[in-house]
C-alpha cells in the first residue's frame, strides 16, 4: 500500500504540473490533448515547460532531482529551454529551514556552531538535492564549508528505492528484455551509491582519497577534510573557490583556454578509471569549478563525493582493450573481448559480432564532439547487445552515467574536441604501464612484498615434508616408486632436481631484491 501510495503521489504531481501535455504535445497528438485539457481544465499550465518539468522534479524529491540533474547536461537532444531550467537543478534546489541545520550540527557535532566556529553564515550558500552547504571560519582562521544533510531523507530515498525495486521485478516478468539487463541488480547498484551518500562520513572518506591519488597534481584540486568536525551527518571541508565549469563566458574572460580545459578534463577522468579505478560518479556541472587564483590557477576543483564508482583489475583492462581497439579499428578484438571476459555468449560468432560494432562504431570514428553523439552511440551499442544477448554488467552503470557527464561537459567547453585523439594516448600509456617491462616491473614488487617471505621457508617445509614421508613408508611406497619409476623412464630425475634447486635459489634472491628495492626505492 505504501508503494501504491508514492506511487499515485507520482501521478498526482505529473499531471499537476502537466507533465502529460508536454509528452502529448511533443509526440502531436492534437486528440489527446484536447481530452487533456477537458478533463483537466482546473490546470495552471501558463508557466513554461521546463519550468513546470523542473518544479515537477522538485516535488518529487532527491532521485528525481538527480535524473534532471543528468538530462541538463544532454543538450544534443534536450530542448534547449528545458536544459535551462534543468540546469537550476544542480546548485538552486529549495533549501531546508537555517534552524533546522544548527539543530543538526549541534545534534551531530555536540556543540552549537557558534561554540564551534569563529563564525557560522546562517544563510546556505548552496543547495542540492540530499544536503546543503553553509560557510564558515574555523577557530584557527580556516575558512570551510560545513555540509548538512536533509532532515528526513534517507525515508524519502527508501520509499522510492522500493518503487523502484518493485518497478524492475515487474518488467522482468513482463519482460524478457529485462531480464538481459538485470534490471534489479541495476537497481541495486544505483540503491547502494544512493545509501553511500547519504553517509558523510563515506564521502569524507572518498573525498580524503582522492586527495591522496592526485596529491601534487597540476590538473584537479581536492579540499581537505577537517575529520574532528565530521559526523555521518555533517561534513567540514576546505572552501575552495573557482568559477563553476558551464560559466565559458567568464572562463574566457579570466584568460582560460576553453580547449586546452577540456582536454585536461578528459585526462582527468581517464586518470580516475584507468589508473586508480575510483572514480568520481556525480559530474554534473553543479559539482565542478575551474580556480582562478594563483597558483592553482586553471585547475579543475571538485565537490560533492557522495557517489564514487570502483573498477577492478579486470573490469580496467577489457574496457582499455576494446577502447584501444575501437581507437585501431580493430574491430574484430572488440568481439573477441567480449566473447572472451563473458559477457557475450561463448557461442557468439566473432564475425557476426564485429561486424554489428562497426556498423556501430564506424561512422562516428574521429569526428568532433559537435558531430556525434556519445549518447546515441550508447544507444546503438545496448541494440546490439540486445541481438547478440550480451547481459549489461551493473558495476558498469555507474561509469556509462558519468561517460555522459563527461560528454556534456565537453560539448559546453571545446565543441570541436577531439575525444578520440584526446584519449588515445592516454589509454595507450596506461596499457604499456599494465603490460609492458614497467608493468612486470611494478608487480613483482607487489608480489615480492606479498610473497617474499614464504621463499625463506621453503627448505624447512621441504624437510617437514620428507619427515613425514619416512614416519609412514608403507603409505607412501607406492606412490614413491611410480614417481621415481617414471622420472627413471624419462631420464630426467637429475636434471629435473638440479633445474628446480637452481631456480628456488634464483627465484628467492630475486624476490629479496625485489622486495628490498621495493621498499627503498
Amino acid at each position: 500500500m505504501r508503494k501504491l501510495g508514492r506511487l499515485l503521489t507520482i501521478l498526482c504531481v505529473a499531471v499537476h504540473y502537466g507533465l502529460d501535455e508536454i509528452i502529448a504535445r511533443s509526440v502531436g497528438n492534437t486528440p489527446a490533448l484536447s481530452l487533456l485539457r477537458i478533463l483537466f481544465f482546473w490546470r495552471d499550465l501558463s508557466a513554461s515547460r521546463g519550468v513546470r518539468l523542473r518544479l515537477a522534479l522538485e516535488s518529487l524529491g532527491p532521485i528525481f532531482i538527480k535524473f534532471g540533474q543528468a538530462l541538463s547536461t544532454r543538450s544534443d537532444f534536450v530542448p534547449e529551454d528545458i536544459v535551462a531550467e534543468l540546469s537550476l537543478l544542480q546548485s538552486q534546489v529549495p533549501p531546508f529551514d537555517s534552524d533546522i541545520a544548527v539543530e543538526q550540527i549541534t545534534r551531530y557535532l555536540g556543540a552549537h556552531p557558534d561554540t564551534l566556529f569563529a563564525a557560522f553564515d546562517r544563510v546556505p550558500v548552496a543547495s542540492a538535492s540530499v544536503a546543503q552547504v553553509h560557510f564558515a571560519v574555523l577557530k584557527n582562521g580556516v575558512e570551510v564549508a560545513v555540509k548538512v544533510l536533509r532532515p528526513g531523507i534517507r525515508t524519502t530515498i527508501e520509499r522510492d528505492i522500493e518503487l523502484m525495486y518493485a518497478f524492475a521485478r515487474w518488467c522482468e516478468r513482463v519482460w524478457a528484455d529485462a531480464r538481459r539487463l538485470r534490471l534489479p541488480d541495476v537497481v541495486n547498484e544505483f540503491d547502494k551509491s544512493l545509501q553511500d551518500e547519504l553517509d558523510l562520513m563515506r564521502e569524507a572518506a572518498n573525498c580524503s582519497q582522492f586527495g591522496r591519488n592526485f596529491e601534487g597534481s597540476d590538473l584537479l584540486l581536492v579540499p581537505s577534510v577537517f575529520w574532528e568536525h565530521c559526523s555521518s551527518n555533517v561534513m567540514v571541508m576546505e572552501r575552495v573557490r573557482g568559477i563553476p565549469v558551464s560559466q565559458t563566458a567568464r572562463l574566457v574572460s579570466e584568460g582560460l583556454d576553453l580547449g586546452k580545459l577540456a582536454r585536461n578534463g578528459v585526462e582527468v577522468f581517464l586518470t580516475q578509471v584507468f589508473r586508480d579505478g575510483f572514480f568520481h560518479a556525480d559530474m554534473h556541472p553543479g559539482n565542478i569549478f575551474i580556480s582562478v587564483e594563483m597558483p592553482t590557477y586553471g585547475r579543475y576543483v571538485v565537490i560533492d563525493f557522495g557517489i564514487v564508482g570502483t573498477l577492478n583489475n579486470f573490469d580496467k583492462t577489457y574496457l582499455a582493450q576494446n577502447i584501444l581497439a575501437f581507437f585501431h579499428h580493430d574491430y574484430r578484438r572488440v568481439a573477441e573481448a567480449h566473447i572472451e571476459s563473458g559477457w557475450a555468449p561463448p557461442e557468439t560468432r566473432v564475425e557476426e559480432l564485429e561486424s554489428a560494432v562497426r556498423t556501430c562504431c564506424e561512422p562516428v570514428f574521429g569526428k568532433p564532439l559537435k558531430d556525434f553523439s556519445l549518447g546515441q552511440l550508447l544507444m546503438r551499442l545496448f541494440q546490439t547487445s540486445r541481438r547478440f544477448n550480451i547481459q549489461v554488467q551493473p558495476q558498469l552503470v555507474m561509469l556509462q552515467k558519468t561517460m555522459l557527464n563527461i560528454e556534456g561537459l565537453g560539448r559546453q567547453l571545446d565543441p570541436d574536441l577531439d575525444l578520440w585523439e584526446t584519449a588515445k594516448p592516454i589509454l595507450e600509456n596506461w596499457m604499456k604501464e599494465q603490460v609492458g617491462l614497467k608493468g612486470i616491473k611494478t608487480q613483482l614488487g607487489h608480489e615480492a612484498v606479498r610473497y617474499g617471505h614464504i621463499f625463506p621457508q621453503l627448505p624447512r617445509l621441504l624437510q617437514q615434508a620428507l619427515i613425514k614421508l619416512a614416519e609412514s613408508p608403507e603409505k607412501n611406497t607406492a606412490l614413491l616408486s611410480r614417481l621415481v619409476a617414471e622420472q627413471k623412464r624419462q631420464g630426467r630425475l637429475l636434471n629435473v632436481v638440479i633445474y628446480f634447486g637452481g631456480g628456488l635459489l634464483v627465484g628467492l634472491l630475486l624476490f629479496r631484491l625485489l622486495a628490498a628495492w621495493h621498499f627503498f626505492f
